[in-house]
């Protein structure tokens, strides 16, 4: 490898180090805005983990009563 190419690599290298340094030491100027209507999806998503559950549930049992037909065809 070349000296240039050998410097783009080591260049490459230290920007990804540095980065997240330099990231987490910048100030955050964000500032909360007020809402005027929020959203009414708002609450718990425990519906959504027992259907998920209960799609799990119902697919076990249909591998489960798999009629364990592996038989070969031919006598």
């Amino acid at each position: 490898m070349n000296l240039l190419k050998k410097a783009a690599i080591s260049l490459a290298a230290t920007s990804m180090l540095a980065a997240p340094v330099v990231a987490s030491a910048a100030p955050a100027a964000r500032a909360a805005s007020a809402v005027d209507g929020q959203s009414e999806l708002e609450g718990s998503t425990s519906w959504i983990i027992a259907v998920l559950a209960l799609v799990a549930v119902v697919g076990g049992i249909i591998i489960a009563s798999d009629n364990d037909d592996d038989e070969p065809t031919s006598p």
